[in-house]
């Protein structure tokens, strides 16, 4: 038997502005996880808000490119787009547009058969804000198993106490959680290792924290486990889809089933480290593998 991923949250045009110029590639944390689980060899279903629009149309084109089948919500004010654009830090800053600050996702007959149907539903970049939209989540998703990244954007963010209670009504009953030290910041009091520890206090499974140049922390029952950053061949060149990749390595193995030893979640986690290196050695959120460096630039820029 076939065991297939679902994927649940954003898909929208990122427009980067740089002194390069201007480009614009196909992303969204939730397609990047859903396109990252199908190269790693997952048959995947992505659901999303998605606009009957040009940039609509690129994006349904760059899924089916990747093989990934999507279920699109209706989406009356276009497609989401991201004006990207680098702080002194060197770190991304988003403006989003009307379509994605006001996201909804509605669940069809075909998206609720889909999430039925699958080992693993993994949600990122969700408005757990809104709770007429945590609502129909919770309702869609029933008994299903599931991976949540919050993934939260201060560009969309409108309450910040209600994306929490939102979020942590639905983690509580999650496979694993992973939180980074911008969620921590965000939504917390930026201490990633105390949010980790309330996560697991309200019952979450596994929760991954990772701690950007000081790699990742995995806690279960197994125990706790790290990893550091893996040190690949070639230079850092874009640390946008370090997370997406993350995640989508996670979830690829959690497909299989949760692992039941502390060895077996460490050798998950310096599997998925290595992915996280493999990717940030190109520009754009397309997971790459240690093995594809070779073949880096195939599919960045979609259709």
């Amino acid at each position: 038997m076939v065991r297939e991923a679902v994927v649940i949250g954003d898909a929208l045009i990122d427009e980067i502005r740089d002194e390069s110029g201007v480009r614009e590639l196909v992303g969204g944390a939730a397609l990047n996880v859903a396109v990252g689980l199908r190269r790693l060899g997952v048959p995947t279903t992505l659901i999303a808000m998605v606009g009957d629009d040009e940039p609509g149309a690129h994006i349904r084109e760059y899924l089916a490119d990747h093989d990934v089948r999507l279920i699109a919500s209706e989406s009356p004010l276009g497609s989401s787009r991201a004006i990207v654009t680098r702080a002194a830090n060197g770190e991304p800053e988003y403006v989003f547009n009307e379509a994605a600050q006001r996201r909804s996702i509605r669940y069809s007959e075909e998206a609720r058969a889909a999430i039925a149907d699958a080992a693993l539903v993994v949600t990122s970049c969700f408005p757990f804000d809104r709770s007429e939209e945590v609502d129909a989540l919770a309702d869609a998703l029933g008994e299903a198993r599931i991976a949540i990244d919050p993934n939260p954007r201060t560009g969309m963010l409108s309450s910040r106490e209600e994306f929490v209670r939102g979020f942590e009504r639905l983690a509580a009953h999650s496979a694993i959680v992973k939180v980074g030290a911008d969620d921590a910041a965000i939504l917390y009091d930026g201490d990633l290792d105390a949010l980790r520890l309330r996560l697991r206090s309200l019952g979450v499974g596994a929760v991954l924290a990772t701690a950007g140049a000081d790699g990742a922390i995995l806690e279960s029952d197994a125990g706790v486990v790290t990893a550091p950053i893996s040190d690949l061949p070639g230079r850092v060149i874009d640390t946008v889809g370090a997370g997406d990749a993350t995640l989508s390595a996670v979830a690829a193995s959690l497909v299989e089933g949760q692992p039941a030893t502390a060895a077996e979640w460490e050798a998950l986690l310096v599997r998925a480290m290595d992915i996280a290196a493999a990717t940030c050695r190109a520009e754009g959120g397309l997971l790459r593998t240690p093995e594809s460096l070779a073949d880096a630039e195939r599919g960045v820029y979609g259709s």
